[in-house]
């Protein structure tokens, strides 16, 4: 009986990630006549109430245990269910981490440029968390529109004429992959009867003859909507402006989405398309890694060639998801389980340069954050630091975690066949990110510009400073208990290719 109370209890804490924000979101929303402050100091409490959570549903799966929450108590395939593995939990902490920082830097000032901030801020947060527990391939639809509309009013926060052009476009491109995503969903339930992703890889891979042609192209057409989602090439074109010309706090936290992208890539290849769903099999194994390669390539060289430092840090994202979707495309558990650890290190060192990014365009004026010659900024020497830790961080330098990182994908990829396209473009590809990001820092901080008349501005303040800092001292984390964590994600890449386990918890053992 106490195993069976400790197995309901631990089941139901799939569901505490989810309510939280979405719980938040509605008391603010309530709660908008409140003193700013007030408000502040709920959200911050209940995002840091969503680092907990997170934490203990990892220690709870950190097992191997495959956590089922049915909603309305109806079992699956029938009902709507939310599933925890490894999976689901290392991204909800990276997401609950990073969603902390970028909150606190909003709460310094820039939540104050519209009015319901946090209330899309808390919503964005159920979304994506949403989105990484479901079991069911419908509402993995819904939790992708629910966070594509609070991001919509994010990345609009504050108005201006670049930001809603930018996010018209935004938008535009993601109702197409919405409507894609509806008829890949709607091909799958009219020829398998089921949307629940635990049922599809059971019945994908039991597959009739005459179906199969229709199975494998709602599949693909799955894969182009998470390849639109994750800014894979040719579909990256709506990122870069997007996130180059949003607040910093809302494109700190979007450092995340692409890897929403990444992360349904990673579950639908190896739950529903994996080596054993017969005649569905390896759907995208042909062509993941090649498409990731050249969007490591063209990350790298639209950073290059930016003039703009939003711009480059909006390119060194593409760049970034180029590299963890290459590590998944080696399909091994050293590759996917490497690309796991580099997945959090990228998304702490984007954020960071994106909340750095517009402290520094904050001291030069009109020039902003132009890669130009500038006026000697206020607490230069900080921000400079930061900018070195940064790029060092985000370009793989030992000794911080995305040296680690970069190590085990290129230590994963000896083996394969493409190895040498591999460490060719990673390897080369760093070393243009280097280059990129030492012309950046020179031009920020090194050649100086006669300030103009009357355009001090006040240094930032060491409160302003510190979430950078805070993520930057999360990649020094990363790296001091590299083993630890590096053990988890192998352990993680060993559980999804062998899915029989995530199968059997949803759907019972019979």
């Amino acid at each position: 009986m106490r195993q069976r109370v400790d197995a309901v209890t631990a089941s139901q804490l799939v569901i505490a990630p989810v309510l939280l924000p979405l719980l938040a979101g509605i008391a603010l929303l309530l709660g908008r006549s409140l003193d700013l402050r007030w408000r502040r100091a709920f959200a911050l409490t209940c995002a840091l109430g969503q680092i907990v959570l997170a934490l203990v549903l990892t220690r709870a799966v950190a097992d191997g245990s495959v956590l089922v929450y049915a909603l309305g108590n109806w079992p699956a395939p029938f009902g709507i269910v939310l599933v925890a593995d490894r999976l689901a939990a290392w991204l909800l902490v990276t997401t609950s981490v990073l969603a902390w920082f970028a909150l606190a830097y909003a709460c310094l000032g820039s939540d104050r440029d519209g009015r319901h901030f946090h209330v899309l801020f808390q919503l964005q947060i159920f979304g994506l968390s949403g989105a990484f527990l479901t079991g069911d391939l419908f509402n993995l639809f819904v939790f992708f529109e629910v966070l594509l509309l609070a991001s919509y009013g994010l990345l609009l926060h504050g108005g201006g004429r670049r930001r809603t052009r930018a996010g018209l476009h935004y938008v535009v491109i993601n109702l197409v992959g919405s409507t894609l995503f509806l008829f890949a969903a709607g091909t799958f339930y009219g020829i398998l009867g089921t949307l629940n992703l635990a049922d599809l890889a059971e019945k994908a891979a039991a597959v009739s003859p005459q179906d199969l042609p229709l199975v494998r192209t709602a599949g693909l057409l799955l894969f182009a909507v998470f390849a639109l989602k994750a800014a894979l090439v040719p579909l990256y074109l709506w990122l870069p402006a997007a996130y180059a010309n949003t607040s910093a706090p809302a494109a700190a936290l979007f450092a995340i989405m692409t890897k929403v992208g990444a992360y349904s890539i990673l579950r639908v290849s190896t739950l529903i398309f994996g080596a054993d769903a017969g005649p569905v099999a390896n759907l995208i194994a042909d062509w993941l890694l090649p498409v990731a390669l050249l969007t490591l390539a063209v990350g790298l060289i639209g950073a290059a060639g930016s003039a703009r430092l939003r711009l480059q840090i909006a390119y060194l994202v593409v760049a970034s998801i180029g590299t963890l979707l290459t590590a998944i495309g080696l399909g091994t558990v050293s590759g996917i389980g490497a690309g796991l650890y580099y997945l959090p290190h990228s998304t702490f060192a984007a954020a960071a340069l994106f909340l750095l990014a517009e402290l520094i365009a904050g001291q030069r004026g009109a020039l902003a954050d132009r890669l130009a010659p500038g006026p000697v900024m206020g607490r230069h020497w900080v921000l400079g630091v930061l900018f070195f830790l940064s790029a060092i961080l985000i370009v793989g330098l030992p000794p911080l975690s995305g040296f680690i990182g970069k190590f085990l994908i290129l230590r994963a990829a000896l083996d394969h066949p493409a190895a040498v396209w591999v460490l060719g473009i990673v390897l080369g590809g760093g070393l243009l990110a280097l280059l990129t990001l030492a012309r950046s820092g020179s031009l920020l901080f090194y050649q100086i510009a006669e300030a103009d008349a009357g355009t001090a501005v006040p240094p930032p303040t060491w409160r302003a400073l510190a979430p950078v800092a805070g993520l930057l001292t999360l990649g020094a984390a990363m790296t001091f208990w590299a083993g630890p964590l590096s053990d988890y994600t192998a352990a993680t890449a060993e559980q999804l290719l062998q899915p029989d386990g995530y199968v059997r918890a949803v759907l019972g053992e019979g």
